[in-house]
């Protein structure tokens, strides 16, 4: 039995998102790319055995899908277990997110490797439950909560640029590691108001860290629609680490609740979340529904954070003239202000482009739960709905040069016209992450703060080979070589 080759659809006729050949124009001094593309998995073969397809897709998403995808408007996939159709059409992913958000909910089969650690969080809910989540955990990102929550991001930058000082400039390093430190130390900090040297939060980050190596993206659940008392077959290690992890997750909030009680809680993003109540029931999070919350944030605001500042240092270690640029930038701001994020364009546009190419989350998953027509083809209830950032994001009938590295294409009509229909690193609609604010203020400073004193470059014959497990990682690492810059 083999996996049928996605059916391809023809470019729709005045097609309003065409290519424009002026990217880069804005930032004529720079270059406009890296010298060769950055890394990108080798696609499949068109036609695999299905049961390859399978081992492909369970050890690495993105080197499991066809080439083609890269073009098509929309594919469709038929196994035994499901049909599943991937969508790249701009007009067809607003209908799936945003203006049908309802009659596409979150698909429980990616949600079922998860569940061990996330339990009912408002990443993996749907219907009246994730509205209540919604109507609690969004006052806490509202107004001036970032402005508020700036001083602990700062904080974390600082700490993060004086742990690498710290290491030996002869030795390579390995990027990744650190930006995950880096983006655990901002979560601690702005959820707990507690860096990450406290005992508690290394062990949490330590437990996330074993959780993330050993998760499968997706387990038997995924692939077969299981009765909910059949066993779902999670690996022992990663049910041991999720309930580890919750069991650190619950000693935290439990203190938090205490402090609440006593009047002595700090004025954090937990506190907020904790005291919040349902403006509809007026109940707040319960202990166990809090537990559910705190993984999420943690495990959507590190996992994701920390793979985006990664690669987007390694592509400017790749880009010397683009890095300079974001040096020289941070060298004429004020860091410790939030008012200077606004001036920040150049750093801006560098990590917008990483998030382009390199989306922390590279597929989301819907499910039909009416039928409903798509390019004339009929998408039966219960059918699957992919959407793929790491697709859409490198289309190549609406991005120009796709696969470039060149943060000045977001000052072109092409890079503009493209980030308001083909660019969704957070999701989009109802359900676009509450944290996106938080993530790209965090990611700009980070990589104006580290670039102001390190000049960073890519170790020869170490080229990260990009991967997707929980997020999108490099197989053996992201390693750089980072020497102090003179002041």
């Amino acid at each position: 039995m083999t996996a049928p080759a996605p059916q391809r659809h023809p470019l729709p006729p005045g097609d309003a998102l065409a290519p424009d050949p002026a990217v880069g124009a804005a930032c004529p001094h720079l270059s406009k790319a890296t010298k060769s593309a950055p890394p990108k998995p080798n696609p499949r073969p068109d036609r695999v055995s299905l049961w390859r397809y399978l081992r492909l897709f369970r050890a690495d998403l993105l080197s499991a899908q066809p080439a083609r995808l890269y073009r098509a408007w929309m594919a469709e996939f038929r196994t035994p277990f499901f049909r599943s159709f991937l969508v790249n059409q701009p007009d067809l992913i607003d209908r799936v997110l945003k203006t049908e958000a309802e009659t596409f909910p979150k698909s429980d089969r990616v949600s079922e490797g998860l569940r061990p650690l996330l339990g009912s969080s408002v990443f993996l809910t749907n219907g009246a439950q994730w509205k209540r989540q919604r109507r609690i955990i969004d006052p806490a990102f509202e107004g001036g909560r970032l402005r508020d929550s700036y001083p602990s991001i700062h904080a974390a930058a600082e700490a993060t640029v004086a742990r690498l000082a710290t290491l030996d400039p002869r030795q390579p390093v390995e990027i990744e590691a650190e930006a995950s430190h880096a983006a655990a130390d901002v979560i601690f900090r702005t959820l707990f108001s507690i860096p990450i040297e406290d005992q508690l939060a290394q062990e949490v980050f330590h437990s996330f860290r074993a959780y993330q190596q050993d998760q499968p993206i997706l387990n038997l659940a995924a692939f077969l629609r299981l009765p909910h008392w059949f066993p779902r077959f999670h690996r022992r290690r990663s049910r041991e680490h999720a309930r580890h992890i919750r069991g650190l997750i619950t000693a935290l909030t439990e203190e938090r609740q205490r402090q609440i009680a006593e009047g002595c809680a700090p004025r954090d993003l937990a506190t907020k979340i904790m005291t919040t109540p349902d403006p509809q029931t007026g109940q707040c999070f319960s202990a166990d529904e809090m537990v559910d919350q705190v993984a999420i944030f943690f495990l959507a605001g590190h996992e994701t954070s920390a793979s985006a500042l990664a690669w987007a240092l390694y592509l400017l270690a790749c880009a010397p003239d683009w890095q300079d640029a974001v040096a020289e930038e941070a060298r004429g701001a004020d860091l410790s202000e939030f008012a200077a994020m606004s001036s920040l364009r150049i750093s801006r546009d560098v990590f917008r482009e990483a998030l382009r190419l390199y989306p922390p989350v590279p597929m989301m998953v819907r499910e039909a739960a009416e039928p409903r027509t798509f390019r004339n083809r009929k998408v039966p209830k219960g059918a699957q709905i992919v959407l793929s950032p790491w697709h859409l994001h490198r289309h190549e009938r609406l991005w120009s040069d796709p696969d470039g590295f060149d943060p000045g294409r977001w000052q072109t009509e092409n890079g503009k016209s493209c980030q308001r229909s083909a660019y969704m690193p957070f999701s989009a609609g109802p359900r676009v992450c509450t944290g996106a604010g938080f993530a790209m203020v965090e990611g700009v400073l980070m990589l104006s703060m580290i670039l102001r004193q390190f000049r960073i470059s890519p170790v020869p014959g170490k080229t990260p080979v990009p991967a997707a497990h929980l997020t999108v990682r490099s197989k053996n690492g992201i390693w750089l070589q980072l020497t102090r810059r003179e002041p």
